[in-house]
């Protein structure tokens, strides 16, 4: 291969692991340029495949720019595809490729691998692509019921302008690595809080906390594509995740978003891991909130009372489970930083405190956190990427 291949990395996800991916005729290929680089973002080798259809569409010379590799086309000797991979993702799958693998026919390099990762328990993700006529056809369900019923994964997109198209390559690459990396040990079932609260001063106005949501939305991310099960808790953003999260309850105000995290603590099937990432309102305007307080008043004398300590209100119910907090201090030392982040863990029985200083944040230096243990251990974490991946791997130690 020649020419500039590169890509940046954004998760080392799938580091390590071999996938196919297979392109069939579907108008949809068009987009497997851009899926092959986006699988090798997160570290994935890609062998990439074509089928005859899929020619017609797009050439194996782009498909071969994007996946890094050679592509398979034609039969050969060796069917090297037939080795040990880590997961198949068929996309776009048109429903003449569905009902071929479905029934068994062998007729392409590509309907040999799907049969081979079939039958040697290779995950497989196939991601239809069809107009909506088509997929509403019965024989269409039946096939897909066929599908998830012998352990395939199909990912369905909505419908728009008449048509089931596929998914953008970054919803489909997380779930991709969702489906490889739930085999992994210690999964769990996490949840995250996100978002700032706000609490209503009069009819049309609020107070509330600084918070982007941005980091709380990286860390869902990170640990859905490796594989555990996330439920978000979500106050006000104005981030938003870069692929749609299958778990998401939104409620701003601060007595809301404790509800719902009480609600999921004492329910049947309650979460293993707490990432208490969202900026929890500290204080709450007293008294009505109804009406309007007029503009042309000079003065307006607000009371804050204290507002109820999420952290403090669920450590009773979640006893057992792996939690980490936040600490962001504002005029601090390194060493002050690091005594609040432990007051923190002694006072609520935290595994662990990301811990940041609003000056660095704000200039975006580096660290771009600190993650402080039980023990006294402090693990300086220099970007993004780096305190996603520590926060999933002591969820995974525990």
């Amino acid at each position: 291969m020649r020419g500039d291949t590169g890509v940046s990395v954004r998760s080392r996800c799938l580091e390590g692991r071999k996938v196919i991916l297979a392109v069939s005729g579907g108008i949809a290929a068009v987009e497997s340029v851009r899926l092959g680089r986006e699988l090798r973002r997160h570290g994935a080798s890609v062998f990439a495949m074509m089928t005859r259809g899929a020619e017609k569409v797009i050439s194996s010379l782009a498909l071969s720019w994007g996946s890094g590799s050679e592509v398979l086309t034609e039969w050969e000797p060796e069917m090297s595809q037939l080795g040990r991979f880590d997961g198949l993702l068929l996309a776009p799958a048109t429903r003449n490729t569905i009902a071929k693998h479905v029934h068994g026919i062998i007729d392409s390099p590509v309907m040999m691998a799907l049969s081979a990762a079939k039958g040697n328990g290779t995950p497989l993700m196939l991601v239809p692509s069809m107009h909506d006529d088509l997929f509403h056809d019965g024989v269409t369900e039946d096939l897909l019921v066929s599908l998830e019923s012998t352990g395939s994964h199909v990912l369905v997109n909505q419908s728009t302008e008449g048509r089931r198209k596929q998914p953008d390559p970054r919803t489909i690459v997380s779930n991709f690595c969702n489906i490889i990396n739930c085999h992994l040990p210690n999964r769990r079932r996490v949840a995250v809080t996100l978002g700032a609260n706000r609490a209503p001063i009069d009819a049309i106005r609020s107070i509330q906390n600084t918070s982007t949501g941005r980091s709380g939305w990286h860390i869902s991310e990170h640990l859905f594509r490796m594989g555990h099960e996330v439920i978000c808790i979500v106050g006000d953003t104005s981030a938003h995740p870069s692929f749609q999260l299958p778990d998401v309850r939104t409620d701003p105000s601060p007595n809301g978003m404790l509800s719902l995290c009480t609600d999921l603590a004492t329910s049947p099937n309650p979460p293993e891991a707490w990432i208490h990432s969202a900026a929890v309102l500290d204080f709450i305007p007293e008294g009505n909130h109804d009406g309007k307080k007029a503009s042309g008043d000079e003065a307006w004398d607000l009371r804050l009372l204290p507002g109820p300590k999420h952290i403090s209100e669920l450590s009773p119910l979640v006893r057992g489970c792996t939690r980490v907090g936040f600490k962001l201090e504002v005029e601090e030392s390194e060493n002050a930083l690091i005594d609040s982040a432990m007051t923190q863990i002694t006072q609520y029985g935290l595994d662990a405190v990301v811990a940041n200083l609003l000056s660095e944040v704000k200039a975006g230096r580096r660290p771009r956190c600190r993650l402080v243990r039980p023990n006294g251990d402090v693990s300086s974490l220099q970007d993004e990427l780096e305190m996603c991946e520590a926060i999933e791997a002591l969820i995974a130690e525990n």
